[in-house]
C-alpha cells in the first residue's frame, strides 16, 4: 500500500511536460479528460498556469468532463477546466457551481465522551489548530480567519472564470452562486462550449487534426522525451512536504500523510551547499508545520546556504503555514500561489490527559517517579500550576523566536510582524500584500528568481538537480516493474477508505506522539 499510494503524479512533472510539449512540433494540441479533482486550489492554479503557457504557443487546449460534480461540488474541476480554450461536457452531466463552503470538524464532544482532556494553549488568538480539540464551534477569531480565506478563494475562482468566459468578476460570482446547472443551462449561460460524449469529442479531434491522430499521455511523453532542465548551470531542488518532524522524511499509508524530516531535508541542504556546481537552491515547501525543533533545524540550513552565497528560493505549494512558514522565513525570495495557505505565525502545544479514558477501558496505571516534574508530559497527569506556568513561558519563548526570525528574514520591523502574526492564516494573495511573500507563481517563477539571484542569464540552460538524488533510472524502472506486478489495487482502495478515520485518530494524538508545536489547521474543505 505504501508503494502503490505513492505513485502519484508529481506537480513538477506535469508542469515541465506541458512546457516541453508546447515547444514540440510533433505535439498538435492538449486534451484533458477531467474527472473528480481532489487537488488543493494552489495546485490547480499551478496546472492552470502551465496550461496557459501551453496555449501561448498557439496550440489548442481542450477540456472534457463527463460531469462537473455528481451529488457534490464541481467548483475545483470547473476552475481547472477554465484554463483551456474549449470546455466540453457529457449531455447528461451537471455543472455543479455551487459557491464555497468551509467545514471544520471539532472533536471536543468526542474527547469528552472518551474521557480525554485536552490541556493545550496557543499564541495567539488566531492560532486555531487548538480549537478543534477545545471548542465545539468556531471562535470569533477562527471564523474571521476562515471567512477571509473563503472570500479570497471565491474571488480567485471568479476571476479565473471571468477571464476565461469573457465575463466580469461580479457576473462570475453571480454565476457561481446560481448553480448547479444542467448541461443545456450551462451552455446557455456560456460556461460550457458544447455538449459532447467522449466519442464525439474524439471524432471532432480526428476531423480537426487528421485521421492519423494519436494520443500520448503526459507520463508516456515524459518517459520518452525526458524532462526539462537536465543540463547547464546547476540549481538544486529540495522538497519539504508534509508535517515537520525530527528524524527522516517518511510516508504513512495508514493516514496518507507525508512528513518533512529535519534530518533528511537538512542533509539535502548540506549536500547542495557542498556541491560546487550548485548556484542556487529552490526549496519546494508544502507543509502545515509540526515540530518547532525540526523546523528550526531546517531554518538554520536555509540561513547557512544564504551565507555561502547559495540563495534559497522557496516555492510554496498548497500549504506552507506555521512550521511550514518558519522553514521559509529566511529565504532569499518566497514564491506562493494566490491560493496558498501560509502565515499562521504562532505556537500551539500541550498534551491530552487520558487517565479517565484508560479507566473507561478498564486499564489502570501506577507510576514511580523521582520528582513532581517527571510527570509534566505524562498523559496520565494534569499539569500542576507550576508546570503550567513553565509551559506558558515555553510558548512565549517560541513565539518570540518565531516572530524574531520572520522579522529578520523578511526585513520587517518586529512590531509589523506581531501585527500580522497572531497565528493567523493568509492566502498567498493576501500574504504578498502583507510582505510575507515576494511573488505569486509556481515552479517557473521560482526558477526565474533563482536565475536572477545566482546571476544566471535568462537564456542560459539550467540543470535542476534534486537533493537527495532520485534513484538511478535502472533501479527506478525495476522498482516500478515490481510494483506493477505485485501491488493489489484493492488493498490501496481499502487503505484509502480507512485513512480519514486514521487521520482523525492521529490528530487526536492517539496514533502519533509527534509534536505539533508549529502546526496549523488543515486546508478548509470546500
Amino acid at each position: 500500500a505504501r508503494a502503490f499510494l505513492q505513485q502519484q503524479p508529481v506537480m513538477r512533472d506535469v508542469v515541465e511536460t506541458l512546457l516541453k510539449a508546447s515547444e514540440d512540433d510533433r505535439i498538435k494540441g492538449l486534451v484533458a479528460r477531467i474527472s473528480f479533482v481532489n487537488m488543493g486550489l494552489a495546485q490547480i492554479q499551478e496546472i492552470r498556469d502551465a496550461v496557459t503557457a501551453f496555449r501561448a504557443s498557439g496550440k489548442p487546449a481542450i477540456a472534457y468532463c463527463d460531469t462537473f460534480g455528481e451529488l457534490q461540488s464541481g467548483n475545483r474541476a470547473y476552475y481547472l477546466a477554465t484554463a483551456f480554450d474549449e470546455v466540453y461536457m457529457q449531455p447528461s452531466g451537471t455543472l455543479a457551481l455551487t459557491g464555497l463552503i468551509s467545514q471544520t470538524p471539532f472533536y471536543r464532544g468526542t474527547l469528552d465522551k472518551l474521557g480525554i482532556q485536552p490541556r493545550l494553549d496557543h499564541r495567539k488568538e488566531y492560532k486555531n489548530y487548538m480549537n478543534i480539540f477545545t471548542e465545539t464551534e468556531y471562535t470569533d477569531a477562527h471564523r474571521e480567519a476562515v471567512e477571509a480565506v473563503v472570500d479570497s478563494f471565491l474571488n480567485q475562482i471568479a476571476r479565473g472564470i471571468a477571464e476565461s468566459r469573457k465575463r466580469t468578476e461580479a457576473e462570475a460570482r453571480d454565476l457561481i452562486a446560481a448553480g448547479p446547472y444542467s448541461g443545456q443551462q450551462a451552455v446557455e449561460a456560456g460556461l460550457i462550449d458544447r455538449l459532447f460524449y467522449w466519442d464525439e469529442v474524439d471524432e471532432m479531434l480526428h476531423e480537426r487534426f487528421g485521421r492519423d491522430l494519436s494520443y500520448l499521455e503526459l507520463r508516456q511523453y515524459l518517459n520518452r522525451n525526458g524532462r526539462l532542465h537536465t543540463s547547464g548551470e546547476t540549481i538544486a531542488l529540495i522538497y519539504g512536504v508534509g508535517g515537520v518532524q525530527r528524524g527522516t522524511s517518511d510516508y504513512n499509508p495508514l493516514t496518507g500523510d507525508m512528513t518533512m524530516g529535519a534530518e533528511t531535508v537538512a542533509s539535502a541542504f548540506r549536500s547542495a551547499m557542498e556541491d560546487d556546481s550548485v548556484k542556487a537552491i529552490i526549496f519546494r515547501v508544502d507543509s502545515p508545520g509540526g515540530s518547532y525543533i525540526a523546523s528550526d533545524t531546517i531554518w538554520r540550513e536555509t540561513v547557512r546556504a544564504g551565507n555561502l552565497d547559495k540563495p534559497v528560493i522557496v516555492s510554496m505549494g498548497n500549504v506552507a503555514g506555521s512550521g511550514g512558514y518558519f522553514v521559509a522565513a529566511s529565504a532569499h525570495k518566497i514564491v506562493a500561489h494566490p491560493a496558498t495557505l501560509t502565515g499562521s505565525i504562532g505556537v500551539v502545544g500541550g498534551k491530552m490527559v487520558m487517565r479517565d479514558f484508560w479507566n473507561k477501558l478498564g486499564v489502570t496505571w501506577d507510576s514511580v517517579y523521582t520528582s513532581e516534574n517527571a510527570k509534566a508530559w505524562s498523559p496520565l497527569f494534569d499539569f500542576t500550576p507550576e508546570q503550567w506556568d513553565r509551559f506558558q513561558e515555553w510558548l512565549d519563548r517560541i513565539y518570540d523566536d518565531f516572530t524574531d526570525k520572520v522579522a529578520q528574514g523578511r526585513h520587517m520591523p518586529k512590531e509589523e510582524v506581531l501585527e500580522i502574526a497572531k497565528g493567523r492564516i493568509w492566502t498567498g494573495e493576501d500574504a504578498k500584500k502583507l510582505g510575507l511573500v515576494d511573488e505569486l507563481g509556481g515552479f517557473p517563477e521560482a526558477i526565474r528568481l533563482a536565475r536572477e539571484a545566482a546571476e544566471i542569464s535568462a537564456d542560459a540552460s539550467i540543470h535542476l538537480k534534486q537533493f537527495p538524488e532520485r534513484l538511478p533510472p535502472l533501479e527506478r524502472l525495476l522498482q516500478e516493474l515490481a510494483l506493477s506486478a505485485e501491488t493489489d489495487p484493492a488493498l490501496a482502495r481499502l487503505v484509502r477508505t480507512i485513512q480519514p478515520v486514521a487521520r482523525v485518530l492521529s490528530r487526536m494524538g492517539l496514533l502519533s506522539d509527534q509534536p505539533q508545536v508549529l502546526r496549523m489547521a488543515d486546508e478548509p474543505a470546500m
